[in-house]
């Protein structure tokens, strides 16, 4: 991992730390994806698991075949209206569809069965996002404070 723009006394272990604080408290934000090589957004509900983030969807959906076409993703996280200095990160990665019975099973929550019929429904997928860039902002004297991972 590298940071970059950070304050002189900011580590990357205090850095990652501030990033992972903001996908604990965080759980909606907006996932871009391209279409037409132009970004698509949309609110979704995020999980993570260290710096890697879930996101659970119906397979037929636009974002699923613009993802086939191009898994390069963009998430917005963090941002609670509290207050023009609330920190919130950018978050550049890559989108994969999985559609495994074991992380379909980890994010299966009772709110879902207003869309899917349960872990096993076979349009219930899991998109999960690898990370390449964290731009933590409004945390610090200087923002963005940038993690690559």
């Amino acid at each position: 991992m590298f940071i970059k723009g950070a304050d002189v006394n900011v580590t990357e272990k205090d850095l990652k730390e501030k990033v992972l604080n903001v996908l604990e408290d965080s759980k909606f934000g907006t996932l871009a994806t391209v279409k037409n090589d132009k970004p698509h957004s949309r609110y979704m509900t995020f999980y993570n698991e260290g710096l890697t983030l879930y996101t659970p969807t119906d397979k037929d959906t636009h974002k699923t075949e613009e993802i086939d076409d191009n898994p390069n993703v963009h998430i917005l996280l963090g941002y609670n209206g509290d207050g023009l200095g609330d920190a919130y990160v950018e978050i550049e990665g890559t989108a994969e569809i999985r559609d495994d019975s074991a992380i379909k099973d980890k994010l299966w929550s009772d709110s879902m069965e207003r869309w899917f019929d349960g872990p096993n429904d076979p349009d219930y997928i899991v998109l999960e996002i690898k990370p390449t860039l964290f731009r933590l902002m409004n945390s610090g004297s200087k923002t963005p404070q940038v993690l690559e991972v």
